[in-house]
């Protein structure tokens, strides 16, 4: 089990790239939360197998159809056991 912060930046807002997301994590079993920044970025945690992860990762860094992903990054955090949904924040503003 592992767990990633995630934070992508470019046309991520208003493209649907939160509903994406949560959907892409529901077909994988994943779990965490997205939101939206006030800066115009995405962040995001997610939390599953090691495989399902990355093929997250992947889907994310593509994002949906009119969204344009510039940069993504990632940092690997503690999982946190007993978390049971992916699910979206309110967002930063």
């Amino acid at each position: 089990m592992i767990r990633l912060y995630i934070r992508v930046s470019g046309r991520v807002q208003g493209v649907g790239f939160r509903w994406f997301t949560s959907m892409t994590a529901a077909r994988l079993n994943l779990t965490g939360w997205v939101r939206n920044r006030e800066d115009g970025d995405v962040e995001m945690e997610v939390q599953g197998d090691e495989g399902p992860v990355e093929d997250f990762v992947r889907a994310v860094s593509r994002g949906p159809r009119y969204a344009v992903v510039e940069n993504m990054e990632r940092h690997p955090l503690v999982p946190e056991p007993g978390e049971r949904s992916f699910h979206e924040r309110g967002s930063l503003w």
